[in-house]
């Protein structure tokens, strides 16, 4: 349940856009324990996200979600790309283009 409302929030986002992109590959696979779920559009917008559920049935069950997603700037052409991995431990993002924090 969760992922399905992680991929369409990603969908809705990458869709709202002003202009007219057209979608050029969407796949999603679901089974009891993964999924695989990828999308691209005309605009250069990507959203690709492969999770998993481990420790099934026991106190420390979770689902680990590993993706990308990727756009491009409208004004400067410049395309961005963000790898993350979702799991017990949170949201863990990278990307060139975002801040790191100063190493201690």
């Amino acid at each position: 349940m969760k992922f399905l409302i992680v991929f369409v929030a990603l969908f809705a986002m990458a869709v709202a856009r002003p202009n007219e992109a057209q979608v050029l590959k969407q796949d999603v696979d679901i089974a009891p324990d993964t999924w695989n779920a990828d999308l691209e559009l005309s605009d250069g917008t990507s959203v690709a996200q492969k999770g998993v559920l481990k420790n099934i049935g026991s106190e420390n069950e979770a689902i680990v979600v590993h993706g990308s997603y990727s756009w491009v700037d409208e004004k400067t052409g410049e395309k961005f790309t963000i790898t993350y991995v979702a799991d017990e431990n949170g949201y863990q993002p990278q990307g060139a283009h975002l801040p790191v924090a100063p190493v201690a």
